[in-house]
């Protein structure tokens, strides 16, 4: 499920207040909920799926018991997905009969990869949905459910359509930018063309598609002038992005960076997720150069040792990866590493895990995320015959967990005392405490926060360091600038 916490919202936002309850022409309004599950760029996609409803006359609501329309945009990525999935239908399927009771209808959908990689199967084993569509269809779901309106059959849509979802979608309205905050994911790249053997993205989001700068341009102007101060740029191989400079070249990242950095209002950029194989020296002099992208990156390595990076078919071993990451140190000093890492694949031995440890303890890591292997249905890996057993992946996982906690509780403790520019986005759990982004990705914690600094650029002298936040104190109560 969505791991973002919820921004902090002015209500008000949430409803016209030209046209109230209603749809400016008499007719109540209709509602849709969408549930997020997984990655960062399924929250892009289910922000837009409620943007292309919205000039069908659907207003977005929290829960979905007020809803017409539910959907469950899904990933595949976490070990029982579909499992979760399914669990969540069976309560869906109960509303659904209550409001058919009501003499009200509801229409269930199932959006994302899970949706791509079971198709049919959703419907035969949960009936109760309508609505079955892959994340590069979405753009059409408006007509899918006015046929559904209509008395048609359920939909099942997985294809992989020859025209660009992207030039579909509507423009983000602003009142409804604004309430989502003062940061905002901007899909650049889809798809993967890099084949690891324990992935099922490249059959959930296919080939590897970058989107024209112009249009990038285009849509982070429109987030700027809504009051986003910070864009992250999304793509399952973000680095990898190539997309038509309007010159009949293709442009790196690190390219449109530069002229996303131009924008006025645009505070802050990041990007996720990369992979070592396309993280190119253009990139890296971005980082030394563009004041704007901030001091952190996410570059997986999933493993340190050189037979299971192989068996990964992840194309680099860990002595290049160690040396592109003192490469990118050489050029910015001061930048926080993050990674991913997986345990207990197929084959791995203890050898092999020890050299992955020995890879964390060389590299230092700011952050990281690790998990279990788990196999997916139709990924190389997943046939493999040496499987390792749970306990052994559990011991391992538990072990690399505790030295990247080590390692990441000595960062956040080193900045103890640093004064770091804060964008903040959202309420802490106390009455009066925001809580906020620093340069590094760390959610900062301030108590006795005035409201008006909600999704602005502020100084704060950081007290104390902990395992997952800090915790600071203002040094002014009105904005500054970076």
């Amino acid at each position: 499920m969505q791991d973002n916490p919820a921004p902090f919202r002015d209500a008000a936002l949430d409803e016209d207040p030209a046209e109230g309850p209603e749809n400016g022409s008499g007719a109540p309004r209709k509602k849709i909920f969408v549930k997020t599950y997984g990655c960062q760029m399924n929250v892009y996609d289910s922000a837009r799926m409620v943007d292309v409803m919205a000039p069908s006359g659907y207003t977005e609501v929290d829960q979905p018991e007020d809803a017409d329309i539910v959907i469950l945009n899904t990933c595949h990525i976490r070990e029982k997905a579909a499992e979760k999935v399914y669990s969540e239908l069976g309560r869906l399927r109960e509303l659904k009969k209550e409001k058919s009771g009501r003499g009200e209808d509801l229409v269930i959908g199932v959006a994302g990869c899970v949706a791509q990689a079971e198709g049919e199967e959703i419907r035969r084993r949960a009936p109760a949905v309508d609505l079955v569509l892959g994340p590069q269809t979405y753009h059409r779901l408006p007509q899918y459910v006015e046929r559904l309106s209509n008395g048609g059959p359920g939909i099942v849509e997985t294809e992989f359509p020859a025209d660009d979802k992207f030039e579909a979608l509507p423009a983000p309205e602003r009142r409804k930018t604004l309430a989502r905050g003062a940061t905002a994911f901007l899909t650049i790249q889809e798809g993967c063309d890099k084949f690891c053997t324990f992935c099922v993205v490249p059959y959930t989001r296919g080939a590897e598609f970058s989107r024209p700068v112009s249009r990038i341009l285009d849509e982070a102007k429109a987030l700027a002038d809504a009051g986003v101060r910070e864009i992250t740029l999304l793509g399952q191989n973000v680095n990898a992005y190539h997309g038509d400079d309007g010159k009949g070249r293709a442009a790196s990242l690190g390219q449109l960076i530069r002229h996303l950095a131009g924008i006025g209002g645009i505070e802050r950029l990041r990007y996720t997720t990369s992979h070592p194989r396309d993280m190119d020296e253009e990139l890296i002099a971005a980082h030394a150069e563009v004041p704007e992208l901030m001091p952190y990156l996410h570059l997986p390595v999933q493993s340190g040792s050189d037979r299971i990076l192989a068996a990964m078919n992840r194309k680099h071993d860990a002595e290049s990866y160690i040396r592109l990451v003192e490469r990118i140190r050489a050029a910015k000093p001061d930048i926080a590493m993050s990674s991913d890492f997986i345990v207990g694949f197929p084959g791995e031995t203890e050898e092999d895990f020890e050299a992955t440890l020995s890879l964390i303890r060389e590299v230092g890591y700011a952050q990281a995320y690790s998990f279990k292997y788990s196999p997916r249905p139709g990924t190389p890996a997943s046939t493999e015959e040496d499987q390792l057993p749970e306990e052994v992946k559990s011991d391992r996982l538990q072990r690399l967990q505790a030295l990247l906690g080590e390692q990441q509780i000595a960062f956040n403790r080193a900045c103890a005392g640093r004064i770091m520019p804060v964008l903040f986005d959202r309420r802490g759990r106390g009455e009066a405490q925001l809580v906020g982004r620093s340069p590094y990705l760390q959610s900062v914690h301030i108590d006795d926060a005035p409201p008006h600094l909600f999704g602005q650029l502020v100084d704060v002298e950081i007290e104390e360091g902990h395992r997952n936040s800090l915790r600071g104190r203002l040094l002014e109560k009105e904005p500054v600038l970076a």
